[in-house]
């Protein structure tokens, strides 16, 4: 979706990590539990899991917490068994959309992600309907704090980044998915702050709609993100700047 850091923005205004803190601490225990599962507990030697304990940190997730979901996916101590999937599905007037959600029930999951679809006017679709329309991305968000934005982009360029995206607070960054941690790693030795850094799904092209249309896929991805298995919702809606702003507002 365009405007990857303003959407984020506007959900911290929202209150939804606050409001929802338990929800919020059990999807982060359990994408700490896959990523050490598949790549080990140790998180120098597992980027994705050191990105997933960063993500923690930042949201307050206590110490205790976090080691017991790293335990769990280890093995060391017994743990509900979960697995990734990636649904895929249509918005109002044929947007894509990507859901990513980790969960122990398939099944209930499935009827959860299906009936917001539903109630927002969307269809969720069969595996492979949108997946094609969208690429994996590394992600990194920059303060631009007293910087120059321009001079953090050429940066982030010459450290390897593949495109930037400039405004007056942030620089969106975007990589290879293998070339995430070399640019991070690069330009947190040049000091730039960094607020947030993950992989994502990127759309190849993106599409804009009316204002009504466009509002109402705004909703359908938040009421998605806010379902307990949903980890985040990826599509190809192209928000515009005063629509963006229109919907800070009636969430503030």
């Amino acid at each position: 979706m365009s405007g990857h850091s303003k959407w984020a923005t506007i959900k911290r205004q929202k209150g939804v990590a606050d409001a929802r803190r338990g929800q919020l601490f059990t999807k982060l225990g359990r994408e700490i539990s896959i990523a050490a599962r598949e790549g080990g507990p140790d998180p120098d030697a597992n980027f994705r899991l050191r990105l997933v304990i960063e993500k923690a940190k930042e949201a307050n997730m206590p110490k205790d917490n976090i080691e017991r979901a790293i335990q769990r996916g280890a093995g060391l101590t017994k743990g509900e068994a979960l697995e990734e999937i990636i649904y895929e599905g249509y918005g109002p007037d044929g947007t894509a959309l990507l859901v990513s959600a980790l969960t122990d029930n398939r099944n209930r999951s499935v009827a959860e992600v299906r009936r917001v679809f539903t109630r927002h006017g969307g269809n969720l679709g069969e595996t492979g309907c949108v997946a094609w329309l969208f690429d994996r991305k590394g992600y990194l968000t920059l303060e631009v704090g007293d910087g120059d934005p321009e001079e953090l982009a050429l940066m982030a360029i010459d450290a390897g980044a593949e495109d930037v995206r400039e405004d007056s607070d942030t620089v969106e960054v975007y990589t290879a998915p293998q070339d995430l941690q070399k640019v991070r790693e690069a330009l947190s030795g040049a000091n730039v702050e960094i607020s947030s850094a993950e992989l994502i799904w990127v759309p190849k092209t993106t599409m804009q709609l009316d204002a009504k249309s466009t509002l109402q896929n705004m909703s359908l991805i938040e009421d998605l993100e806010e379902l307990e298995d949903v980890l985040n919702v990826y599509s190809n809606l192209d928000i515009p700047e005063e629509l963006m702003a229109k919907y800070a507002e009636q969430a503030a």
